[in-house]
């Protein structure tokens, strides 16, 4: 291949890594605007696990999809690391509850599972839902593989449960029945002199993973304000650079011939008012000093430059095609010869005289 065959190659070459450029940029913007998006979509669903018992550490599992959360989620485990340990310390002083009620002389029927079988109770599961007695109780208490008791409550719902099974099963007037409630009020009477620290715990931990969840929320809007802010300073670069690009599109591009300045001077005075005064801010925006609301404009086409004159171009082609679909008559193209009256129709205007709308722009072609 010799050089003159290589040259358009060469020529097109600038182009190509411009358009690459801005491509590849305009695609990393989608993903990062689709990003920013399903935020504040999702941002009200994000304020959840605030409920009791709900875990804000569960939110680490997300931690690479949430930006700007890694040091708010730290923060929500150390937290949450204190409020367990200081959960294990009510558990510990509730099993002193459980060791002065299992040493009850009356709590031996509790101490283990019901023997259905060998005492021939052969409706209790027809009675009992849940069966529960305290070695069960005992065994999730030191259960270590993540299956044990979370806060005291839950404790407290097993022991209450054990009793209420025997009331439920046994007459009043049973042995077994007396025992329960006997032992019931005994440990309700204890546990009421728990409770003001249960429910103190309780609040103070609904309180932290309220504060947490408001420095996770808080830390993203910060972070997607910014992202935010970052993207709309990119697409900036993105339009300077399409600016650029088109620029440099017209500087390859042949200058306008007289006969062309002269046939789209025609075609502009063709346009509607709508369309006209586009056409102007056109030209203003790289002519400062043009004035396109005065009543009476005056273009010189021969004083403005390739750049400006090729967007004119373009602009009033479509302009005047969407017009002809509009108006469903001839609309006159910038690239038709005005003297050539044979291949041009009058353009209707609704008015059979020809005057044009006196509330139309003049515009006068220098």
């Amino acid at each position: 291949m010799d050089a003159d065959s290589a040259q358009p190659d060469d020529y097109l070459e600038p182009f190509r890594v411009s358009v690459q450029q801005i491509l590849t940029r305009v695609n990393k913007l989608e993903n990062q605007v689709t990003e920013v998006e399903q935020f504040y979509e999702s941002t009200d669903n994000i304020q959840g696990n605030n409920s009791k018992g709900g875990s804000l550490v569960k939110e680490k599992g997300k931690e690479k999809h949430l930006i700007g959360t890694k040091k708010p989620l730290q923060d929500a485990s150390h937290t949450e690391a204190a409020a367990a340990k200081r959960m294990q310390e009510l558990m510990r002083q509730f099993s002193t509850i459980l060791r002065q009620i299992t040493q009850h002389k009356w709590a031996w029927p509790f101490l283990d599972p019901v023997d259905v079988e060998g005492l021939g109770l052969h409706d209790y599961y027809e009675v009992i839902d849940k069966p529960m007695d305290f070695s069960t109780i005992k065994n999730k208490m030191e259960a270590k593989d993540g299956t044990g008791y979370n806060n005291v409550r839950e404790i407290y719902a097993d022991v209450r449960l054990i009793f209420k099974n025997a009331m439920k099963y046994n007459s009043d007037k049973n042995d077994v029945h007396v025992m329960a409630k006997t032992l019931l009020a005994k440990f309700e009477e204890k546990w009421l002199q728990l409770l003001p620290k249960v429910a103190e715990e309780e609040k103070r931990q609904l309180e932290e993973e309220a504060q947490a969840q408001l420095d996770i929320q808080l830390a993203q809007e910060t972070s997607y304000a910014n992202k935010a802010k970052d993207i709309s300073t990119e697409l900036n670069k993105v339009d300077m650079l399409l600016k650029n690009l088109k620029e440099m599109v017209i500087q390859k591009c042949r200058k306008l011939s007289t006969q062309e300045k002269k046939m789209l001077g025609t075609a502009l005075g063709k346009l509607s008012s709508e369309n006209l005064y586009r056409a102007l801010e056109i030209v203003a925006e790289s002519n400062p000093t043009f004035q396109p609301t005065a009543d009476e404009v005056d273009l010189d086409l021969d004083a403005q430059s390739d750049y400006t004159l090729w967007r004119l171009k373009a602009f009033v082609k479509d302009a005047l095609e969407e017009q002809e679909k509009v108006d469903g008559g001839a609309a006159v193209n910038p690239n038709d010869n005005p003297d050539d009256k044979k291949n041009r129709k009058k353009r209707d205007s609704g008015d059979s005289s020809g005057k044009t709308n006196p509330k139309r722009k003049k515009l006068s072609n220098l």
